[in-house]
């Protein structure tokens, strides 16, 4: 179900800048953009194109919710520390260091550099 709703996602994402890109430029975004020539008015008429647009994005913010929701549901209960926990467990002893001797003698002492069995 989640890969359904991720596919149709993906293709709203798709549509939706696809159709944005298809509308003309009203100028006045970042001080570019075609146009001129007519009157500025406060509020313009609705196009087709316009139109198709919100329908694609409240779409898109539907499927953005729903796969949200999903993937709050899949992780309930389980937190990250608690999957690293199960997965790794001591970290393995590496057969090359000899145990008990990781740490250099202290700076006074004049013992050798061979590792004692106590």
């Amino acid at each position: 179900m989640e890969n359904v709703i991720l596919i149709i996602h993906l293709l709203l994402a798709l549509a939706l800048i696809g159709v944005v890109l298809m509308q003309r430029s009203e100028g006045g975004g970042l001080g570019m953009g075609g146009g001129g020539g007519g009157v500025m008015s406060g509020r313009s008429a609705a196009t087709a194109l316009a139109k198709v647009t919100w329908v694609l994005a409240i779409a898109f913010i539907c499927t953005s919710i729903t796969l949200t929701i999903i993937a709050a549901q899949k992780s309930a209960g389980s937190s990250v520390l608690d999957r690293i926990g199960t997965e790794r467990s001591a970290p393995a002893a590496d057969p090359a260091v000899p145990a008990g001797d990781l740490l250099p003698p202290p700076a006074g002492d004049n013992a050798p550099l061979v590792p004692r069995a106590d």
